[in-house]
């Protein structure tokens, strides 16, 4: 029985980097997709302690809010620095990520049609931050010299934007460098090519 199961809907949405992150962890899960025709019944809503998805399961441990699924498994599987020091610096960036997360999803859910061209415009602005931290920590990740829970989310949000902007990166060498390193390791590298990733829109009303 696989020691994960996370509930959502068929999309991949906030629970992008928990899967990349699972995958390449060496970790199995198992899906429990609701339909939204089941979630506007009530009963899942009822239980969720903030009323939404994704559920995140560990055993007899259940989490909502993704960054927390992402912060759980980092802690289990080595992921989240090896000092205080390195855990302090792994959770700035991580909310820097959040930070950049939540303006593509205001975009995307609502204002997609009046506010992508400037978003794009703006997003330099925003990239330039994370370009120079991986510039100048010459060890590829965004802390230390091992992967943590925070290169994983940003990695996914930058899978993302690539595809809203295809060129987004090509300003940036450290950040286009991250990607393709992550991309090629191979449990990820998999897993972004299997059905069960590509099947699977990157947000729930088809904007990309």
């Amino acid at each position: 029985m696989a020691p994960y199961t996370i509930t959502y809907f068929p999309v991949r949405g906030r629970c992008g980097a928990t899967r990349i992150m699972l995958s390449d962890q060496g970790q199995e899960w198992k899906e429990i997709v609701v339909n939204f025709e089941e979630w506007m019944k009530g009963d899942l809503k009822k239980t969720c302690v903030f009323g939404q998805l994704p559920k995140f399961e560990d055993g007899d441990l259940v989490l909502f809010q993704s960054n927390a699924f992402l912060r759980h498994l980092g802690r289990r599987h080595g992921a989240y620095g090896k000092n205080d020091c390195e855990a302090a610096h792994i959770d700035m960036f991580a909310d820097g990520v959040e930070d950049l997360r939540t303006k593509y999803l205001k975009m995307i859910y609502q204002e997609y049609e009046t506010g992508k061209d400037a978003y794009i415009k703006d997003l330099p602005n925003h990239l330039c931050k994370f370009e120079a931290v991986l510039a100048k920590n010459k060890s590829g990740f965004l802390v230390g010299d091992s992967i943590s829970f925070a290169d994983y989310s940003l990695f996914e949000v930058l899978l993302n934007h690539q595809v809203l902007s295809p060129t987004c990166l090509d300003s940036f060498p450290a950040l286009n460098s991250f990607v393709a390193t992550l991309s090629a390791r191979p449990k990820i590298k998999a897993f972004l090519d299997s059905e069960d990733y590509k099947k699977l829109p990157i947000n729930g009303n088809g904007k990309q």
